[in-house]
């Protein structure tokens, strides 16, 4: 996988090629999550563009009417999302096979989300390449692209290639590429913008892949005044110390003690930034001791203090 970040680069650009009945859905989980990255490292890391065939303008399934940037031919930059949703076997034709073959070389990474995957492996631009589908089409799609390495996972990222089966899986795609740019506190700290109680219980994949660091991380966020050891929160969701340990790097690529300490810290620039509360009130909030050393460990993690936010 490329790296394309570097400080103060400038913003990624990012294609989102679109066809009519396309689903809302699908787009809001793409681009929310590069929105509310772009306001927490507080400058443009990412940029979007809309894009269809003919630069005309889009509808989706819901009939909502999309005004684009351009058309596919003349755009380029570092990432391709195809999203096609509803009719992709009606998009499956020589035009955008051509079109999608030829942004191959305009694009550093090229995405299919949803059934975006089909009109990428149409285009032969799969061939021999991990890659899954909408679980709906998945036989269909193996069955009628052998070349393409069809594999029943959620999200597949395959070198310059990334996939994924459904809406919600596009979601945790652009979230995973946020991870794997600007590293894993960024991806956190966007996770749990997206998140309430209510959201986590039900569907706690939007932090972790696997159940055991998603209950983890849970548990985290339900006492984020009161901290649990990191052996209490293994024992509580009956793993050992050892284990959660080593799905937590595996998974989010940071030990357990400092993701909870990043959780606690976003809360504690939520409540600096959002709230008239003291410091000495937010470090009782965020689980700390004393004021100081709360303000310690927010200054390590922002590179500010709480003060210098409020005063800007």
């Amino acid at each position: 996988m490329r790296s394309w970040i570097t400080p103060h680069a400038a913003p990624q650009r990012i294609g989102i090629l679109l066809f009519n009945a396309f689903s809302m859905h699908c787009l809001a989980n793409t681009v929310e999550p590069l929105r509310a990255a772009n306001g927490f490292v507080g400058r443009r890391v990412y940029d979007w563009h809309f894009l269809t065939m003919d630069g005309l303008p889009v509808t989706s399934s819901s009939g909502l009417r999309v005004e684009v940037h351009g058309r596919l031919a003349s755009s380029d930059g570092h990432l391709l999302v195809v999203m096609p949703s509803y009719r992709f076997r009606d998009y499956a034709t020589p035009e955008v096979g051509r079109g999608l073959r030829m942004a191959r070389a305009r694009y550093s990474m090229m995405a299919g989300f949803d059934t975006g995957s089909w009109l990428l492996a149409y285009s032969r631009v799969l061939m021999g390449r991990r890659a899954t589908i909408h679980h709906e089409e998945f036989d269909s799609f193996a069955e009628t692209f052998p070349e393409v390495r069809a594999v029943r996972e959620r999200v597949v990222f395959d070198e310059d290639f990334i996939t994924c089966g459904g809406v919600v899986t596009a979601f945790e795609a652009i979230m995973e590429l946020i991870g794997r740019h600007h590293g894993e506190a960024l991806r956190l700290e966007v996770a749990t913008l997206f998140m309430s109680p209510e959201a986590t219980r039900a569907q706690p994949v939007v932090t972790a892949r696997g159940r055991t660091v998603a209950r983890a991380i849970r548990l985290m966020q339900e006492h984020l005044e009161d901290p649990l050891t990191i052996a209490e929160v293994a024992r509580r969701i009956g793993r050992s110390q050892k284990e959660l340990s080593t799905r937590t790097r595996d998974e989010l690529g940071a030990t357990p003690q400092a993701v909870y300490r990043r959780l606690r810290l976003i809360l504690a620039r939520k409540l600096v930034s959002e709230t008239d509360l003291t410091i000495a009130e937010i470090a009782l909030r965020t689980g700390y001791d004393t004021p100081s050393a709360m303000t310690r460990a927010f200054r390590e993690e922002f590179g500010v203090s709480p003060r210098q936010i409020r005063s800007n």
